[in-house]
């Protein structure tokens, strides 16, 4: 396809048939606006199994439900674990209902397949009082602290995810209204009130760092600079990764461990939005979830808890 970059391109050495079947899922994908970095992991999970049936001399319409709970096994004999198979059959149940939607195949070999069973893993949370800690703890005397300091306020009072931080522009901040516009997954909008530390932490950041970080910029592409909010000592937009070293610095040097990611802060927020008595709808909403169901593991977080404290507490626990 002409612009597509060479990453983006079906792996070399698969069988037409695959390559043609992979096709049209990243078309459908692309029609229903999914995100690049969300075609790009369905590729690589689909070609996995393209791979394996090509070894096998299978194409895409010759592989049934047997088939892929073979592939699941061999998964399983790699060292694959139960959640990155389930991530992977979720991945080709979307091929084949693509094959489906196409007439190629009358029904959906995957969904015949049942979803290895993944471990109860609870999200890791910070204490209140922790994530006071953290956030107190980040100085904002040079443009780097200020920035980063007013960058995991915002995470924490807005429960966002890293990709939503970076992507944030500074007119997506409603100072008036004290709300955020995020873009989460899927390119769905929300709003999301912001508390007063962060919106205090965000405005001196824009009054006396972002100017800094944009004036570091080279002189001849200042004017193509991002409108990111957030930017990096060389006026760039920052990734995912730069906000994870940064906040993996903050939470060793304030004492607060080293467990602590932008996924924590995300998790913190949610779970203190619950012990402060907010409904589950209105936290999913903040959250951008599109199913409660993905919203209910906070549930599991203060059933344990609780469980935790009556362990400690109750004198016949």
């Amino acid at each position: 396809m002409p612009g597509q970059l060479e990453d983006d391109r079906p792996a070399a050495g698969l069988s037409p048939p695959w390559i043609e079947a992979i096709g049209l899922l990243e078309a459908d994908l692309g029609r229903r606006d999914a995100a690049p970095r969300t075609v790009r992991a369905y590729r690589v999970d689909v070609e996995g199994l393209a791979r394996w049936a090509d070894a096998q001399g299978l194409g895409p319409l010759a592989v049934g439900p047997r088939e892929i709970r073979r592939y699941v096994a061999h998964l399983s004999e790699l060292g694959a674990a139960p959640s990155t198979s389930a991530r992977k059959l979720a991945a080709l149940r979307a091929l084949f209902a693509s094959q489906c939607e196409h007439g190629r195949i009358a029904h959906n070999p995957a969904e015949l397949v049942s979803t290895p069973r993944r471990g109860s893993q609870l999200p890791r949370v910070l204490s209140a009082r922790d994530a006071a800690r953290l956030l107190d703890g980040i100085p904002a005397g040079g443009a780097l602290e200020a920035r980063d300091r007013a960058m995991f306020e915002l995470a924490y009072s807005c429960g966002l995810r890293a990709e939503e931080l970076i992507s944030v522009a500074v007119g997506d901040l409603d100072h008036d209204g004290e709300q955020l516009r995020v873009e989460g997954k899927g390119r769905k909008t929300r709003f999301v009130p912001v508390g007063e530390p962060a919106m205090a932490a965000v405005r001196l950041y824009l009054e006396r760092a972002r100017p800094a970080l944009v004036a570091a910029v080279d002189p001849g592409l200042r004017a193509g600079a991002p409108a990111n909010l957030f930017l990096s000592r060389s006026g760039r937009a920052l990734g995912t990764s730069d906000v994870r070293r940064r906040l993996r610095a903050w939470t060793q040097r304030t004492g607060v461990g080293r467990e602590a990611s932008p996924h924590s802060l995300r998790h913190s927020f949610a779970t203190h939005l619950l012990d402060g008595g907010a409904d589950l709808r209105s936290i999913q909403e903040l959250l951008g979830h599109a199913s409660l169901s993905s919203t209910q593991i906070y549930t599991r977080v203060e059933s344990a808890r609780l469980r935790s404290a009556y362990a400690r507490s109750h004198p016949r626990a």
